[in-house]
């Protein structure tokens, strides 16, 4: 009986070290929450129309984008069973968002899906996102379906910015999404790409990949929906979506409003000829996932484009905490470098200040490229807003958003220094170059390695004691007999 405690003791510690070491999977798959009848209505909200042009960036017309995507979307969900799919507007006339709300209201709606394109005052930012109703159950049930939406975003080849909220004065900023709640509607607005940010660009130059977007929106609705086509001889009954709580606001989507508690540089080596700079970034937010990096060579006054924070998740919270970063620095350049971390709306912070003791020689272009030092960092819960529809007052891109955040239908105000947050605090100058063979060199060695060496020498260690006590308590029973 003594033997047998023992070996179980020894096996729910083992499970226990295992329970310990191994992460949560970052999304989890749950049911559909939202109740649902047989037969499914579905209304698909074109954004913009008529004199509300929407945004008109790179020449572009917003209210001509969001048709072509909606008609595909609508023509996609058409060819799936047991599905009512409406239009708000099937030509170019304005409407008002109480309208759309109450014609989603009128045919019992079960989700108004509102379609937008994005653009940024500063024109750096670049992705998809979706914005969903602050107040339970809404929330849980855009999350849910924002999931769907995102992950064909990134099988596109977008990075993904999140599924988001905003707060106004009225509860909800978007008028389509507060209007539709009041009437019992779910509601959310899909924001597919920055049309003014030449990376996301490409995505919408021609109405071909308009529609390529509205089919992916219609799959994204089967999905969430548990559709089934018999045309498509596809069956998503079943399908299961991501984890969340219908009583509450899920994590990932809450309003983040101050830039990442911390951002910070380390030299990790310098070669003066070839002209190339790699330094250690680092940052962590607390609140919202880390998601773009910049870089200045003058101290802040001027800085890069945006780039991708490596492994960034925003539809769970995560990225990697720490990475190298290679700079060209053009000839005769002496550096002083600050880097800019901005999270999932937009907020940054700078980096302490790097200063070099002497210039680079050779003339190399000014590129950057990451290469992953860290482990991916669990955060907390992806710029953009919905073009000129945050509110009533808005409708033809006129007043300004409330919090701080920027107009014309576009995101945050970034660079201004009472919207951004900045929590980069006083400066510190890191004080002298190393030569190149005595720079510090990055260990790969992570905190999850470290564990699993542990966990090993932990399972050793139980095995030795598990067969010396066998080979004890064999002898205790010779000697008996």
């Amino acid at each position: 009986m003594r033997h047998y405690i023992r070996k179980t003791a020894v096996l729910s510690f083992l499970a226990a070290c295992m329970v310990f070491v191994l992460p949560p999977p970052a999304v989890r798959a749950a049911a559909r929450l939202q109740d649902t009848g047989e037969k499914i209505v579905i209304v698909i909200d074109p954004g913009h129309g008529g004199e509300n042009l929407g945004t008109t960036e790179n020449g572009h017309e917003e209210k001509h984008m969001t048709m072509v995507t909606a008609e595909a979307m609508y023509d996609e969900l058409a060819l799936y069973d047991n599905v009512e799919v409406y239009l708000t507007r099937t030509g170019d006339r304005e409407l008002s968002l109480k309208e759309r709300a109450e014609f989603a209201a009128s045919v019992d709606a079960d989700f108004l899906f509102s379609i937008h394109y994005n653009a940024s005052e500063t024109h750096e930012s670049f992705g998809a996102e979706a914005w969903v109703p602050l107040s339970a159950p809404y929330n849980a049930y855009g999350y849910q379906f924002g999931c769907e939406f995102l992950k064909n975003m990134r099988e596109m080849g977008l990075l993904v910015r999140g599924v988001k909220t905003r707060a106004g004065s009225k509860g909800d900023y978007y008028g389509i999404i507060r209007e539709s709640a009041a009437l019992g509607v779910p509601a959310m607005i899909l924001e597919h790409c920055h049309v003014d940010e030449e990376r996301d660009e490409v995505f919408c130059s021609d109405d071909e990949k308009l529609a390529a977007f509205g089919r992916a929106d219609g799959t994204a609705a089967a999905r969430y929906f548990g559709l089934k086509s018999r045309v498509l001889n596809v069956d998503y009954s079943g399908y299961e979506l991501a984890d969340a709580d219908e009583n509450a606001l899920v994590p990932y989507t809450r309003q983040d409003q101050t830039g990442p508690e911390t951002c910070q540089i380390e030299f990790v080596r310098a070669d003066y000829d070839e002209g190339v700079l790699t330094l250690s970034v680092s940052a962590v937010d607390h609140e919202s996932a880390v998601l773009y990096y910049s870089y200045s060579l003058d101290g802040g006054n001027t800085f890069s484009h945006r780039e991708a924070w490596p492994e960034s998740d925003a539809l769970n919270g995560s990225y990697q905490e720490s990475f190298f970063l290679d700079i060209d620095i053009p000839a005769g350049t002496t550096p002083q470098v600050v880097v800019r971390a901005y999270n999932m709306y937009d907020f940054y912070s700078d980096s302490n200040i790097y200063i070099s003791t002497q210039s680079f020689s050779r003339k190399a272009s000014v590129e950057v490229s990451a290469v992953g030092a860290g482990q991916s960092s669990s955060g907390r819960p992806d710029d953009g807003f919905a073009g000129n529809e945050g509110n009533e007052n808005a409708l033809h891109g006129t007043g300004l958003p409330e919090n701080n955040f920027s107009g014309d239908g576009a995101n945050q105000a970034l660079h201004h220094g009472e919207t951004t947050g900045n929590a980069s605090g006083d400066a510190l100058i890191i004080p002298v170059d190393a030569p190149i063979e005595d720079a510090p060199v990055k260990s790969q060695f992570s905190l999850v390695n470290l564990i699993w060496i542990c966990l090993i020498a932990v399972v050793l260690l139980a095995m030795m004691i598990f067969v010396f006590q066998s080979i004890v308590d064999r002898r205790h029973r010779r000697r008996r007999h």
